[in-house]
């Protein structure tokens, strides 16, 4: 029963330390700060990273995953595993862009959910919180998604939201929806320019896992006047970045 209260007390001590730390830490920042074994604070940490209560970056630094400190809700199970893999190419695509990254799911009843973002490095950039759940129909996460869907569950989806005009520029057409939909499935990536906010553009590209089901979306969000004058590299990278992902999921198609 000690080891146990001791096993529990050091795990809760951990995320007490990444939730008031205000940059990544490193293994030895912990160990210094909470005294624990070397293998002890490897071994917590990586059990921390593989249920999604933190996320480990390329430098091999630790933070609390960002869904905990602003988000809906706690991120667990495959998406816990997707955000692991993902969080160094949404860096990798961060760096290439210099927009904000980020990855997106949906939910049984077919809206987005945001999971994961990698901030822009522009001075004037584009930023959204983590959602819960956002529409799928004006966004280019859930229309690149919605494409993978067979065509009775986007009627019913696209039946039962609530489509209205977040901006004046936000398609709400349910036909012309439809196809918005069947062409982002054709090309391999969707497009949504000023739909959810003014000055605001998106472009996403699916993600595949092993098996080579569609499970997520990565996407640039830009701010509209730099992404018009750079839209085609941006779907490019996009679309490659999204490539990748997949190869590190375990898609090889």
């Amino acid at each position: 029963m000690d080891a146990q209260v001791k096993s529990a007390a050091r795990v809760l001590e951990l995320l007490e330390l990444l939730g008031r730390a205000t940059k990544p830490v490193s293994l030895k920042n912990v160990i210094d700060e909470l005294g624990y074994p070397k293998s002890s604070a490897h071994l917590l940490m990586g059990t921390l990273v593989a249920r999604g209560y933190a996320i480990r970056d390329e430098n091999d630094r630790f933070q609390l995953n960002p869904a905990h400190r602003n988000g809906p809700g706690w991120v667990t199970g495959p998406h816990a595993h997707l955000i692991e893999v993902a969080t160094p190419v949404l860096g990798m695509l961060r760096d290439r862009s210099g927009e904000t990254v980020m990855l997106g799911v949906l939910n049984r009843d077919l809206r987005l959910r945001t999971i994961a973002t990698c901030v822009g490095t522009q001075a004037v950039r584009y930023d959204s919180p983590l959602s819960g759940s956002v529409p799928s129909y004006c966004t280019a996460m859930g229309r690149v998604m919605l494409a993978t869907r067979p065509p009775r569950e986007v009627d019913r989806y696209l039946a039962g939201e609530r489509i209205i005009a977040h901006t004046p520029y936000t398609v709400i057409d349910r036909g012309i929806l439809k196809q918005m939909i069947v062409q982002a499935g054709r090309d391999g990536y969707a497009v949504s320019d000023q739909e959810m906010d003014i000055g605001g553009s998106g472009v996403a590209a699916p993600v595949s896992d092993a098996s080579g089901k569609i499970i997520a979306a990565l996407d640039v969000a830009a701010v509209s006047s730099r992404f018009h004058i750079d839209r085609d590299r941006i779907i490019a990278e996009v679309c490659k970045h999204a490539r990748i992902l997949s190869k590190n999921l375990g898609f090889h198609g």
